[in-house]
C-alpha cells in the first residue's frame, strides 16, 4: 500500500520528522548589558544597614540625653524661708552658668506639701498622722548642663550652692554621674569602631558591585577610545548613570528606613520619646548622599582602571 504524499512529493512522516529535528529558537543574552537591578538592590542593602544603624546612633544619643536631664542638684530650702527669700534663691540659681538654659529643666520648685502627697502615694503610709506635721522641705531640684557632669564639677556647684543664704542642704546621687560618664564613654567607643567598620565594608561592597557591572562594559569604553572619544566623553555616561543609580537606591533605602522606625515606634510607645524627626530627616538625607557619592566615585576609579589597560588585559 502507498503511503500518502504532501503537495511537495514528500511522504508526509518525512516532514514531521524534519520538524521534530529543529531545535527551537532562543533568544540570545544581550552581550556587554549593565547589570542596573543588581546595582541598585546592593547599594540599597548597603544604605540599609548604614540606616539601620544611624537610627541606632541617634536613639542612643538622645537616651543618653534624657538620662542625663534626670540629673538634677536637690537644693532644700531652710525652714523659716519667706517668700521673698525663696524668689531671690530662685533667680540667683537661674543666673548660674552651669546650670541648664533648657526651661522644662532648668528649675522646678516642689513645695513641702506636694512632696509630702507623693510620698504618701507611692509608699500608702501618711506619715503626718503620727508625726502631727510635715517634716519635709521646701527644694528646688536643679538641672546641670552636661557639659559639668564630673564628680569634680559636681562637688564645686554643691559647695557654691550650699553657701546661699536659705539654703539647708543640696545633695546629688553621686554614683550615677560616675556610672552614666564611664558607660557613656564605653558605648562611644564600640559605636566608632562599629561606625569605622560599617563604613569601609560598604564602600568596599559597593565598589566591588560596580567594579562587576562595568566589567560587561570593557569592550565597549575600548571602542570609544578607538573611535578617539576623549576620557571625559566616556566617563560622563557611565558616572551620570552611577549618580541616578545611587540616588535611586538612596531613596528606596530611605523609604524602608522611614517605613521600619514607623512601624517600631508603633509597637514600641518607648521610641518615641527617642525619635527625633530633625536627626532623622538628616540621616536620610546622609544617605541619600552617601549613595551618590559612594557610587559615582566607585565608577570614575573603575572606568580610569579599563582606560588604560592595553587590549590584551581586556580579555
Amino acid at each position: 500500500m502507498d503511503l500518502p504524499s504532501d503537495n511537495a512529493g514528500y511522504p508526509f512522516f518525512h516532514k514531521f520528522a524534519f520538524l521534530k529535528m529543529r531545535k527551537p529558537t532562543h533568544h540570545k543574552k544581550k552581550l556587554g548589558g549593565y547589570p542596573a537591578t543588581g546595582v541598585v538592590v546592593s547599594i540599597t542593602l548597603a544604605l540599609f544597614v548604614v540606616g539601620l544603624f544611624g537610627l541606632l546612633l541617634i536613639y542612643s544619643q538622645q537616651l543618653e540625653k534624657q538620662v542625663r536631664q534626670n540629673i538634677r542638684m536637690q537644693v532644700y530650702l531652710k525652714s523659716n524661708v519667706s517668700e521673698t527669700q525663696r524668689l531671690e534663691i530662685k533667680n540667683k540659681l537661674l543666673a548660674l552658668d552651669y546650670v541648664s538654659k533648657e526651661e522644662d529643666r532648668s528649675l522646678t520648685f516642689v513645695s513641702k506639701e506636694d512632696a509630702a502627697k507623693k510620698f504618701i502615694a507611692e509608699t500608702g503610709e501618711d506619715f503626718t498622722e503620727f508625726l502631727g506635721e510635715n517634716p519635709l522641705r521646701d527644694a528646688y531640684l536643679v538641672g546641670i548642663a552636661p557639659a559639668y557632669h564630673t564628680r569634680e564639677q559636681m562637688e564645686v556647684i554643691k559647695a557654691e550652692i550650699q553657701k546661699m543664704n536659705g539654703v539647708y542642704q543640696v545633695f546629688y546621687v553621686e554614683g550615677l554621674i560616675e556610672a552614666v560618664n564611664e558607660n557613656v564613654t564605653k558605648i562611644a567607643l564600640v559605636l566608632a569602631g562599629l561606625i569605622l567598620i560599617l563604613l569601609v565594608t560598604v564602600a568596599l561592597l559597593i565598589n566591588n558591585t560596580l567594579r562587576i557591572a562595568l566589567f560587561s562594559q570593557r569592550f565597549l569604553i575600548r571602542s570609544m577610545q578607538l573611535v578617539g572619544a576623549k576620557k571625559w566623553f566616556i566617563q560622563r555616561p557611565f558616572l551620570v548613570r552611577a549618580a541616578g543609580y545611587g540616588l535611586l537606591s538612596g531613596v528606596v533605602a530611605s523609604v524602608v528606613i522611614w517605613l521600619v522606625s514607623d512601624y517600631a515606634r508603633s509597637k514600641v510607645s518607648d521610641l518615641n520619646i527617642l525619635h527625633d524627626p530633625e536627626q532623622f530627616l538628616m540621616l536620610l538625607g546622609i544617605m541619600l548622599i552617601t549613595g551618590i557619592v559612594i557610587a559615582v566615585l566607585s565608577t570614575f576609579f573603575s572606568i580610569r582602571k579599563y582606560l588604560r589597560m592595553s587590549l590584551e588585559e581586556l580579555y
